[in-house]
């Protein structure tokens, strides 16, 4: 498995873990307000994240090359769809806006555990 691979594969898997670790921190700590902005904001995310990776992978893939503007067009919607259920949420007045944009770094911190990953394995190597 090449280390592109893995490093997908342990952001997808952090993705779940960080949400499930951050939503039973708020849900034993943080009013239940904030705690369904942290679930809405990561599931927000983490579902963007998986649908972009479907269109890449679909759109990059030979032989059924895409255009960029298909792939574009397809940003925009889930962006659009993104942000009209953000603006649902925090007018409902559903979630905590602190919660939601809590659950909304999920990718980010995902991405940021890869980073390190990939130095360890990267020093790891050179060590040896």
């Amino acid at each position: 498995m090449s280390i592109q691979q893995r490093l997908l594969t342990f952001i997808v898997r952090s993705n779940w873990m960080v949400l499930i670790i951050a939503a039973t921190a708020a849900h034993l700590t943080a009013s239940p307000d904030v705690t369904m902005g942290i679930v809405a904001g990561g599931l927000i995310v983490t579902i963007n994240f998986h649908l972009l990776y479907r269109t890449l992978k679909k759109s990059l893939t030979p032989p059924y090359l895409a255009s960029p503007n298909v792939v574009l067009a397809k940003y925009f919607i889930r962006f659009i769809i993104s942000g009209l259920i953000l603006f649902l949420l925090i007018a409902g007045g559903y979630v905590n806006p602190l919660g939601l944009f809590i659950g909304l770094s999920v990718v980010v911190v995902s991405i940021f555990l890869a980073t390190l990953y990939a130095l360890k394995i990267t020093n790891f190597k050179e060590a040896v």
